[in-house]
């Protein structure tokens, strides 16, 4: 039985057709919901000039995947709560199903194949290889 879930959410297409996905799924009225997203700490934003104007304020990121995440949250049956993390996606939900005990772990894939996979790597099936749980990748159209 699911009591706990995790949804792994970014600011792409996909997140919708997680959050439909999820729907679909017969929830005990007694099953948590936490969504997630993670912002990457990737080194290239790590190394960018401090003189340089940055395209996207990080407070203003912040607060518009939250505000994304709250709708999300509004058009859930079931209790659900937030948790917007920094750092590396994979090991962020996996560490986050770890601490509320997940039994599942809702992730979509951006369906990278090729180089492109190879060079940008594939958060989904780290979480697989890595979760502690069962992981519903969800699949782009």
């Amino acid at each position: 039985m699911l009591k706990n879930i995790l949804v792994a959410l970014d600011d792409t297409d996909i997140a919708d057709k997680v959050i439909e996905t999820l729907q679909e799924l017969a929830l005990p009225e007694d099953c948590k919901v936490v969504l997630s997203h993670v912002f990457s700490t990737s080194e290239s934003q790590i190394e960018l000039p401090a003189d340089r104007p940055h395209i996207e304020t990080p407070a203003l990121s912040y607060l518009q995947v939250e505000k994304q995440l709250q709708s999300y949250q509004n058009q859930l049956p079931v209790e659900s709560q937030l948790e917007l993390v920094t750092g590396d996606p994979a090991e962020e939900i996996v560490r986050l199903a770890n601490i509320y005990k997940a039994d599942l772990i809702v992730i979509g894939s951006r369906g990278l194949t090729g180089m492109n996979r190879i060079v940008q790597g594939s958060v989904s099936s780290q979480v697989v290889e890595d979760a502690n749980c069962s992981v519903l990748v969800v699949k782009p159209n």
